[in-house]
């Protein structure tokens, strides 16, 4: 929305005037006037950083940085990949439990799972320090060319906890993270146990949780002394899943189906999102969920649930992966040395296998 992105720019520009707590922001014309909105925008972005304690307005005059000062140590800074993908409002939201609670406000950004922006943000953010990071990867499973800039923030003792993706070049700093290669392992087993023998696999090529995913896969069927499936595993990537899911292209899919696919009689997917757009393939050509194929997912997110056949999915029962990485940020604030956590799965099974 537009008034939370003046907001941010508004709580950028009191950081860059933290030390003189007389500075005065911009009028509500001259806002309007800069980023061509209107005044309702200006006043609901004003209003939210009011609410925060940020600034105060003074009658006749405007609005000025609250008396109380602005600390850069208050603003934790959240990086994604997506945030509008299915899963990450529910991360951020439990972030912000657990962090606005203690008076600490979140600044998100988001990569797109590109590289280019991760370091334009990094940048940003070693220009305006902040108190701490939280930051899921981008393209975790293959080398990475920010590292310096990441070293730069620890030299400036800006604490950094990493959730979801993580780079294994800097596995020394904390990171909450899923058992994807027991993930990958009980899915597998799950399915041998049902009776099949000849299982598929489509999963992320760029993000490490693919490759983890996959290996577990693979070693379930090695352990069961079955031959290994080459030809009945699929590869994608970012580009290919913003084709899929922007611009409604299924050519991925549809070939997946009718070259790796044609001895499978089961299909282990890399999430969600992917198997709730897979059983829509597989039945628009003419095959049904489970009996010429069963499918069986990660995450047990809403695609899950109004999938045209619900989806048996690995889930987190307990423990959450906003909170538990808010938690590891907040010891790490409070001068500790948190480990690294591991969630492990929990499997909720339904009609897809």
């Amino acid at each position: 929305m537009k008034y939370k992105v003046l907001a941010q720019f508004l709580r950028e520009d009191v950081m860059l005037h933290a030390k003189n707590i007389s500075y005065k922001l911009p009028s509500e014309r001259e806002l309007t006037a800069k980023f061509g909105v209107s005044r309702q925008t200006v006043r609901r972005a004003m209003l939210d950083l009011e609410n925060e304690g940020l600034i105060k307005s003074r009658r006749g005059s405007g609005y000025y940085a609250a008396s109380t000062g602005f600390s850069a140590h208050a603003q934790i800074a959240v990086i994604t990949t997506f945030t509008d993908e299915y899963i990450f409002p529910a991360i951020l939201r439990d972030m912000e439990n657990v962090l606005g609670s203690r008076g600490y406000t979140l600044q998100t950004y988001a990569t797109l799972n590109r590289v280019s922006a991760e370091r334009e943000i990094l940048q940003r953010i070693i220009n305006h320090p902040v108190g701490g990071i939280l930051v899921e990867g981008s393209k975790t499973a293959l080398p990475n060319p920010n590292m310096d800039l990441y070293q730069s923030l620890r030299k400036m003792g800006i604490p950094i906890v990493f959730f979801q993706g993580y780079y294994p070049a800097l596995s020394h700093l904390p990171a909450v993270t899923d058992d994807n290669y027991a993930g990958g392992y009980k899915l597998t087993q799950y399915l041998l146990n049902k009776g099949h023998r000849h299982i598929g696999g489509i999963f992320k090529s760029d993000d490490i949780q693919g490759p983890e995913r996959y290996s577990g896969m693979m070693a379930a069927i090695r352990d069961k002394d079955l031959p290994l499936p080459d030809h009945e595993i699929c590869w994608f990537d970012s580009t290919d899943r913003s084709r899929l899911i922007d611009n409604k292209d299924t050519s991925l899919l549809s070939s997946f189906v009718k070259e790796h696919l044609p001895l499978a009689t089961a299909v282990i997917c890399y999430n969600d999102e992917i198997a709730y757009h897979l059983i829509k393939n597989i039945t628009d050509l003419g095959k049904r969920v489970p009996e010429d194929i069963a499918v069986a997912s990660f995450d047990n997110s809403y695609y899950s649930r109004i999938s045209p056949v619900p989806i048996t999915s690995l889930w987190h029962r307990t423990r959450h992966m906003g909170t538990e990485a808010a938690g590891l940020l907040l010891s790490m604030l409070q001068g500790k040395n948190p480990h690294s956590l591991v969630l492990p799965w929990e499997l909720s099974e339904r009609a897809s296998t």
